[in-house]
C-alpha cells in the first residue's frame, strides 16, 4: 500500500507541475505578442461584384480569422470569399467578426446585427479563442445551435458555413508541451462543432483537418506575432472555404424542415 501512496504523491506532482508549466508557457505567450498595428475592419456594408447582377447578402461573424489579423484586411477570409461569391453576384459584404471573439461573444454581440441584416449567406469563423479559453463542450454546441436557429428565424433558407476552430497545435508562438495540449483541444472542440453541423445542417469548412499538417510544417504560413496566419495562411484556408460556401449556396434550394419550400425566403428581401 505505500508504494501505491508513494506512487500516487509522485503523479500528483507530476500533474501539478505539468499544470504550472502550462500556465507559464500560456502567460508568455501572451505577454510576448508582438505590437502588429491591427486595426479591426469596418463593420459598414461593402459592395462587391457586378452592377445588375442578382444580390446576395453576405454576412461574416467570429474571431480575428474573421477579421483577417496577420495580414492586410484585403488578404484575409472575409474579403477572400465575398470577391469568390461575387463572380456572379452583387454582394454586400458585412463583417461583423471581432478580434478576441469567443463563440458566447459571437452570439451575443454579433448575432442581433447579423439577423437583422437577414444575409442570404453567413460564414461564422470562430473557435480559436474557445479552444484556448477552454470553453465547456456543451457551451460550444448551445451557442453554434442558437447562432443557427436564431439567423434561420430571421430568413429560413440562409446558407450557414462555419470554419470551427483551426489547428491551434500548429502555432509556433505557443511552447511545447502547450502547444500538443491546444491541439489535442482543438480535435476535442471540432467534435463539438461537428455535432452541431449534423444537428442543424450546416456545411462545415473544415480549416484544422485540410490545412492544419501544412501550417505545423511551414512557418511562412504565420504572421509575426506566431499565432495568426499571414497572408499565405489564409491563401491556404480559402479553397477549403470557397468549396464549402460553394456546396452551401447549391444546397440552399433544397427544401428542409426549416425551410419547407426552396423558394420560401427568396422574394422577401
Amino acid at each position: 500500500m505505500s508504494v501505491l501512496r508513494r506512487a500516487a504523491r509522485w503523479l500528483l506532482v507530476i500533474v501539478v507541475a505539468l499544470l504550472v508549466l502550462l500556465a507559464i508557457e500560456a502567460l508568455i505567450a501572451i505577454a510576448t505578442v508582438p505590437d502588429d498595428d491591427y486595426r479591426a475592419p469596418s463593420a459598414a456594408p461593402r459592395e462587391l461584384g457586378p452592377r445588375g447582377a442578382p444580390p446576395l447578402r453576405f454576412a461574416v461573424l467570429g474571431d480575428s480569422t474573421g477579421a483577417g489579423r496577420g495580414a492586410p484586411y484585403e488578404q484575409g477570409i472575409a474579403v477572400g470569399a465575398a470577391r469568390h461569391l461575387s463572380q456572379s453576384r452583387r454582394v454586400t459584404l458585412t463583417n461583423l467578426a471581432v478580434s478576441g471573439a469567443r463563440l458566447g461573444d459571437v452570439r451575443r454581440d454579433q448575432l442581433p446585427e447579423a439577423a437583422r441584416l437577414r444575409p442570404d449567406v453567413v460564414l461564422v469563423s470562430a473557435g480559436a479563442n474557445d479552444v484556448t479559453g477552454l470553453t465547456r463542450l456543451g457551451s460550444v454546441r448551445d451557442h453554434m445551435t442558437t447562432i443557427a436557429k436564431r439567423l434561420r428565424s430571421a430568413r429560413c433558407d440562409v446558407a450557414i458555413v462555419i470554419t470551427a476552430a483551426p489547428d491551434i497545435g500548429s502555432p509556433p508562438r505557443l511552447a511545447q508541451p502547450l502547444r500538443m495540449v491546444a491541439g489535442l483541444n482543438t480535435r476535442r472542440l471540432n467534435r463539438a462543432f461537428d455535432e452541431v453541423v449534423r444537428e442543424q445542417r450546416l456545411v462545415l469548412a473544415p480549416i484544422a483537418k485540410r490545412t492544419g499538417r501544412r501550417f505545423r510544417a511551414d512557418r511562412s504560413l504565420f504572421a509575426a506575432d506566431g499565432f495568426h496566419p499571414s497572408a499565405a495562411g489564409y491563401a491556404v484556408w480559402m479553397p477549403v472555404i470557397e468549396a464549402a460556401l460553394d456546396h452551401a449556396l447549391a444546397r440552399r434550394g433544397t427544401p428542409s424542415p426549416a425551410c419547407p419550400s426552396a423558394t420560401a425566403g427568396a422574394g422577401r428581401r
